[in-house]
């Protein structure tokens, strides 16, 4: 091969993994970690016994070699173009994958931005967008809060973090152990706010919970160094709850009991397997926790936007949507980008079955 050809090729990949090193974010327990009931034994743990390794083993080589799910949209997604937020009630937006603007009695939060073409620490590999985002980031209105779930890169991308921090103001509401990642990534030490679960922080009238969650974190070769929360974002007289990811667990109950009633919940239908139960949700226990946290309306998220599981990518909504009617539960499924009044949401429109064969 031409040596030129090498070169530039060597400068290529060079190139491309030069964000490699602060993507994998920052390192160490501070004394808040060590001491959280969660971490012990140098790592945060689930309350319940939980296995974060695929078992499925030849059967998922399988099925991603010779499975014949339809993983993409056969046409474009449908988007729409956000409106700015009213000031009263409660309004939710949802962007794609796990990215909402949660509207409360005025206050507005984002939740899980991720604007980034792929959820991986590599610019050219990785899980790529099924759809664009609805909006440029920078189209953001002003926003009371960044929350962030967990560490893993389809929830905590640090492009938009980094450009979060030039266009917003916001402080950043983690769970424990996640702000060595934003201090890495030169957040201002003042915009960090770490939680545990039960711990919560007043952003005006509305006050944020960290609420337990059945999952796991890591953006490299080490494990739950950094902890994982559900929310419940709580208004003078509205309250939203997001399950961020999470397997179904008997703590929702909980959470209910001691949250709700919710008005509306986001929660996590997508990139579930019967090979890895413990940490994502199927769409029926989806729908289980939403009445377990005495919810009223729920709307979907972590779908439709990457491809993170084996399963035809509208068969999370198709089944939640039999569920919710069988349940009797409301439901909204919107477009991204769509504004959705919790009072008011309308009937559910099936958009994405028009692009399926």
């Amino acid at each position: 091969m031409n040596r030129y050809l090498l070169g530039a090729l060597a400068a290529a990949a060079a190139w491309g993994l030069r964000d490699l090193p602060a993507q994998f974010g920052g390192r160490g327990a501070d004394e808040r970690v060590r001491r959280s009931p969660q971490f012990r034994d140098g790592a945060f743990h689930n309350r319940e016994q939980t296995s974060s390794v695929p078992v499925e083993g030849g059967n998922l080589v399988r099925e991603l070699l010779f499975g014949k799910q339809q993983r993409k949209p056969v046409g474009a997604v449908p988007l729409v173009a956000p409106q700015p937020p009213v000031g009263s009630g409660a309004h939710l937006t949802w962007y794609g994958h796990s990215t909402a603007l949660v509207e409360v009695d005025g206050a507005v939060v984002l939740l899980d931005p991720v604007w980034g073409d792929r959820v991986s620490p590599l610019a050219f590999a990785g899980p790529k967008r099924l759809h664009a985002a609805p909006a440029p980031l920078e189209e953001l209105p002003r926003v009371d809060a960044v929350v962030i779930s967990h560490d893993h890169y389809d929830h905590l991308d640090m492009a938009t973090v980094r450009r979060l921090v030039r266009a917003q103001d916001a402080p950043f509401v983690v769970p424990l152990g996640v702000g060595a990642h934003l201090r890495r990534w030169r957040v201002p030490v003042d915009r960090i706010v770490e939680l545990d679960w039960g711990e919560s922080v007043e952003v005006g009238a509305l006050r944020i919970v960290a609420t337990p969650a059945r999952h796991f974190s890591g953006r490299g070769l080490r494990r739950d160094r950094t902890l994982w929360a559900s929310y419940a974002l709580i208004g003078p007289e509205h309250r939203v709850f997001y399950t961020g990811d999470s397997g179904y667990f008997p703590g929702y109950a909980d959470i209910g009991a001691e949250h709700g009633p919710f008005d509306a919940t986001l929660v996590q239908i997508g990139a579930y397997s019967d090979g890895w139960p413990d940490i994502h949700m199927t769409p029926e226990e989806g729908v289980a926790a939403h009445l377990d946290v005495r919810g009223d309306l729920l709307v979907p998220v972590h779908w439709a936007t990457f491809n993170l599981a084996l399963h035809a990518w509208t068969e999370p909504v198709d089944r939640l949507w039999a569920e919710a009617k069988a349940r009797g539960v409301r439901l909204a499924v919107p477009r991204p980008g769509q504004r959705v009044d919790v009072a008011d949401p309308g009937p559910v429109d099936p958009w994405w079955q028009l692009l399926r064969t």
